[in-house]
């Protein structure tokens, strides 16, 4: 094991594959340049030639299309979207095509394409280089979705994805690109559609994705200092997701907060907490907490952005509350 950064870690599994495999390349706008991938892609252009590594001009739908079609013909690809914002130009090849293909064939043709999309959020950038979209992919058949955390999670999950016979999206945050960690130096991968525990506990569950998994870690040792023990989450992939083990911390502990970076409305924490009311409601001492984005275009201010994206103070904060309504929720329920 070494310590690595996430970027770095994402860097490795890229360079691994391509050099395990000759069918494997990468495709997308700025792989060449640490604006748009950071020490993600560095140097993969010197070491693997630029036929693998291909620098495109901005044409997402294209691009996009372009890996659809090189997956259908026996290539292992990976697109990279530098902005997931501006990905929204090529959902036609990802959920009408990709998505579908194997469908429509019955079964008899796959597209086993990665398309990888960095979340861009913060830094003054404003409504259209900040979005987090994956609660729009999450909902469509046929697509894979994952979102890791950690470093260990960023290269592991990265080559679990290149295996899969089907697509896969990808989604790594810039804001997690200097968190390090240990990895194993050999390939691995990580089981998609499994969560991690991150943090044993028996107050309350805090589930977190991709960043606010990060951030419920750190709120987990807040509450700590206060006497409150918090189980942490960490979903890893939305697509599926694990409700079992979501399922399982909940029905022990009674209480959830469901961390998302994501816009709150008909996001990705509403559809985890319809699945936990489902599943175990009967165990519930309160209702179940979400902690996610107002429902409002990021803003192009450091003041306002402090103000606009929730991390570890608000989801401690939201624990307190929770763990406030008393110790049976149910009761309070029949007596209301």
């Amino acid at each position: 094991m070494r310590t690595l950064t996430y970027a770095q870690a994402i860097r490795e599994a890229h360079a691994q594959m391509l050099a395990r495999d000759a069918r494997v390349f990468v495709i997308g706008q700025g792989l060449w340049s640490p604006w748009y991938a950071g020490s993600s892609l560095e140097g993969l252009d010197s070491e693997f030639g630029c036929a693998r590594v291909v620098d495109t001009p901005v044409s997402e739908n294209a691009v996009t299309g372009m890996a659809v079609g090189a997956a259908l013909a026996g290539l292992r690809p990976i697109v990279f979207h530098p902005r997931m914002d501006f990905m929204l130009l090529a959902m036609d090849p990802i959920v009408n095509q990709a998505a579908n293909w194997s469908h429509l064939f019955g079964g008899d043709s796959g597209v086993p394409l990665v398309i990888r999309a960095a979340i861009n959020r913060g830094g003054e950038q404003g409504a259209q280089h900040s979005q987090a979209l994956h609660a729009m992919f999450m909902h469509v058949p046929g697509l894979k979705v994952v979102m890791p955390s950690t470093p260990a999670d960023a290269k592991g999950l990265l080559m679990a994805a290149m295996a899969d016979p089907g697509p896969v999206l990808y989604i790594d945050d810039r804001w997690l690109y200097a968190e390090s960690g240990e990895v194993a130096a050999e390939p691995f991968t990580a089981a998609i559609g499994e969560a991690a525990v991150r943090r044993s506990g028996s107050d309350v569950t805090l589930i977190g994705i991709s960043w606010m998994a990060s951030e419920c870690m750190r709120a987990a040792g807040i509450l700590e200092g206060e006497g409150i023990d918090a189980e942490v989450i960490d979903l890893r992939s939305l697509k599926p997701w694990d409700k079992e083990t979501v399922a399982a911390s909940v029905s022990r502990t009674g209480r959830a907060v469901v961390a998302d970076g994501g816009w709150r409305t008909a996001g990705a924490s509403a559809e985890i907490a319809a699945e936990i009311y489902e599943r175990v409601f009967d165990h519930l001492l309160a209702p179940i907490a979400r902690v996610a984005l107002p429902d409002a275009p990021a803003p192009a201010s450091r003041a306002e952005e402090q103000a606009y994206y929730p991390g570890a103070e608000q989801i401690a904060a939201t624990a307190r509350a929770v763990l406030a309504l008393g110790t049976d929720g149910r009761t309070k329920r029949a007596a209301a």
